[in-house]
């Protein structure tokens, strides 16, 4: 009866040995498992868009991601940097000094980028420097340090119009830097130039004379313009005055003249006529003479000429009368 106990007992211990095993058995694996999927879930990487994931094996530089969901081998592989593709900005604020001694001071803004994504430069991106900030170091550097050789060589006066100037000889000195280092310079804004204070009420005070100065010969050459069309309107009026002047004077003559014609052709006739009608011709004269009395009685206002009445003297001025038309009339005709 002891024997049969002891049997029992014997088997009891090995299944339970068996169970214990399995069990432990089961579990291993498990853990296994679950360190297996872990290990795997750390090879997965997310590259975003606009990067690229430089990969390196124990250090080395290995490959490179691009955007997506990626896998590199755990434990193994490591992602080294990841290397922005898109446009990116810096604002910077320096100083530099002029020829003439000049401080100026500068606000600008730089935009610059990687220059592609193909493999070769984004090496050259992701080892030229130890840091983001060393490269960032560096290119602020290299952009004041153009800009201040610059400024150096001009006057006060010409940095405030030489922006442009500035941009173009900024690019041309960093473009092959950039280039080495991956990077291109896409554009330069100088947003703000200001000098001292003592010197920006100097450049406002020179302003403000030469505003002045440049009012005064407008005013100036307005008023010798005025002037000088004010004369040439006298000149051209008094020309014109002169000119009417002339022509009614002529024309006046030319009505004396064919006046005096036609009384010398009317007495002329009136003289035939009395000669052969067998009168005196003096009464023509005699008649003149009353005409000339009555018209000077009518418009003389209170002043006295006096004429030979006498028949001698009417023929006397009447001689003088026809000798000075006819003298008249000859010279026009020749």
């Amino acid at each position: 009866m002891g024997q049969t106990i002891s049997c029992t007992f014997t088997r009891s211990n090995k299944d339970r040995f068996s169970d214990y095993k399995l069990y432990t058995m089961d579990y291993t694996l498990i853990g296994l498992g679950t360190i297996a999927f872990l290990i795997f879930i750390t090879g997965l990487v997310t590259v975003k868009q606009g990067t690229i994931a430089v990969i390196t094996l124990f250090g080395k530089y290995r490959r490179i991601l691009r955007p997506g969901l990626r896998f590199k081998i755990p434990l193994i592989e490591s992602v080294y940097r990841r290397v922005s593709i898109q446009n990116q900005s810096l604002e910077l604020e320096f100083q530099a000094v002029t020829i003439d001694q000049a401080n100026v001071y500068f606000k600008s803004m730089l935009l610059y980028s990687v220059q592609n994504d193909a493999e070769d430069t984004v090496i050259k991106v992701a080892f030229k420097f130890i840091s983001n900030k060393d490269f960032m170091q560096a290119l602020v550097r290299t952009v004041e340090g153009s800009i201040r050789s610059y400024v150096a060589t001009k006057k006060q006066a010409e940095v405030l119009t030489a922006r442009g100037e500035i941009v173009e000889f900024v690019k041309d000195q960093i473009d092959q830097s950039l280039e080495e280092w991956g990077y291109h310079l896409q554009d330069l804004q100088i947003n703000d130039i200001t000098f001292d204070q003592q010197v920006m009420d100097s450049m406002s005070r020179v302003v403000a004379s030469n505003n002045l100065k440049a009012a005064a010969e407008n005013e100036g050459q307005a008023l010798l313009i005025t002037k000088t069309k004010a004369a040439e309107a006298d000149g051209n009026a008094i020309k014109i005055s002169a000119q009417a002047e002339k022509e009614a004077a002529m024309l006046r003559g030319q009505g004396v003249a064919l006046f005096r014609q036609e009384v010398a052709r009317g007495m002329s006739e009136a003289a035939e006529h009395m000669k052969q009608a067998n009168l005196d011709t003096n009464v023509i004269l005699f008649s003149m003479w009353t005409e000339a009395i009555k018209n000077f009685a009518e418009y003389g206002k209170g002043n006295f000429i006096f004429l030979d009445g006498s028949p001698d003297g009417m023929n006397k001025t009447m001689n003088q009368m026809m000798a000075m038309l006819s003298t008249k009339v000859d010279s026009k005709n020749s």
